[in-house]
């Protein structure tokens, strides 16, 4: 656990009923769960960014939306700044609005298209200060669009998102967050659907908040060499569960859980100097309205034993901030 986190969660869980119309709904007993988030625990310190890195499907954004309570967690305990989330405090939940923000993936549908820059920069800047007047705002939405690098910022003020590419658009979101100087950003896949040329400059914005501001990141991706890039640490998902955590530097380079292991054997970018063979995994990732028994990797894992049928293995700390849930795990060689 790190000192004094921003953020801390506890045997955070989220579940989601399968709807399968009104009727059977009605009348089955047994209903089916999506467990997308099943008992997870993670903190992020102050000015830390860590990466929540896995496959489609594997309950990182679900993480990342219960975190902020866009999604309604169905048990555990989320932490901000030391106190306990309350989301039935409006006085609370406003001041939590202040401090922590999120960037979607798709720039084009996180935009109003309605309205003009100005409007969508200058709304979490209205919510928390209504008083303020439109000369300050003005001045303070060109500021934030400087920052983001659309320069002059007054050239887009009064134009709309239709007006702009992909990487402005996602500018502009990046604008409307950085505007209240969050202490926690959850940002979800961010430059995801941006051309390489604009990656760089999206994820340079996120060091510049980091270093001016001390802001924490919970850094969403399915691309773990750009998490190796741009993390402190990195927590690897795996079908609801986090199965190892550690520095960035130690999951690149010695990740232990068989899991961790598979993904980095694709990536030869992260280190040209061990050459390693590619771990192609067994089968396909299991539903997460149907969970195997024990370790939910063990359908697919390539040193699975009879115990890994029937006991799900615990988060234990092999090294200093290395976690890694397996009951077989060994470095990577």
């Amino acid at each position: 656990m790190k000192p004094n986190p921003v953020i801390e969660i506890s045997n955070l869980s989220v579940h989601f009923d399968v709807r399968e119309g009104f009727i059977k709904d009605l009348f089955k007993k047994n209903k089916k769960l999506v467990r997308a988030v099943d008992g997870i625990d993670l903190s992020i310190a102050k000015g830390e960014i860590v990466s929540l890195v896995g496959e489609s499907g594997s309950g990182k954004t679900t993480t990342g939306r219960a975190i902020l309570n866009l999604v309604h967690h169905s048990s555990g305990n989320i932490k901000f700044n030391g106190e306990n989330f309350n989301s039935k405090n409006k006085r609370w939940m406003k001041n939590f609005r202040k401090k922590a923000q999120m960037i979607f993936q798709d720039p084009y549908q996180s935009l109003n298209p309605k309205f003009m820059i100005i409007d969508i920069v200058a709304e979490p800047l209205r919510f928390i200060n209504k008083n303020l007047s439109e000369e300050e705002t003005e001045k303070r939405v060109i500021e934030a669009l400087e920052f983001a690098g659309l320069k002059p910022g007054k050239d887009y003020l009064y134009r709309y998102p239709h007006e702009l590419s992909g990487g402005q658009k996602q500018r502009v979101a990046i604008a409307a967050v950085f505007i209240i100087s969050p202490d926690f950003i959850v940002a979800d896949e961010p430059v995801s659907m941006l051309d390489a040329s604009v990656r760089a400059d999206i994820v340079k914005l996120m060091f510049e908040m980091k270093k001016e501001k001390g802001t924490s990141y919970l850094f969403i991706t399915h691309d773990l060499a750009l998490a190796w890039l741009v993390s402190d640490r990195i927590a690897i998902m795996y079908l609801g569960k986090i199965v190892e955590i550690g520095p960035s530097k130690i999951i690149s380079g010695n990740c232990r859980h068989p899991y961790s292991q598979a993904l980095i054997s694709v990536l030869s970018n992260i280190d040209i100097k061990k050459k390693r063979k590619k771990i192609v995994l067994k089968g396909e990732t299991p539903s997460p309205t149907d969970i195997p028994r024990g370790c939910r990797f063990h359908t697919r894992c390539p040193i699975a034993k009879e115990k890994c049928k029937t006991q799900e293995p615990k988060l234990i700390e092999r090294d200093k901030d290395h976690f890694v849930a397996c009951h077989y795990d060994k470095r990577l060689i």
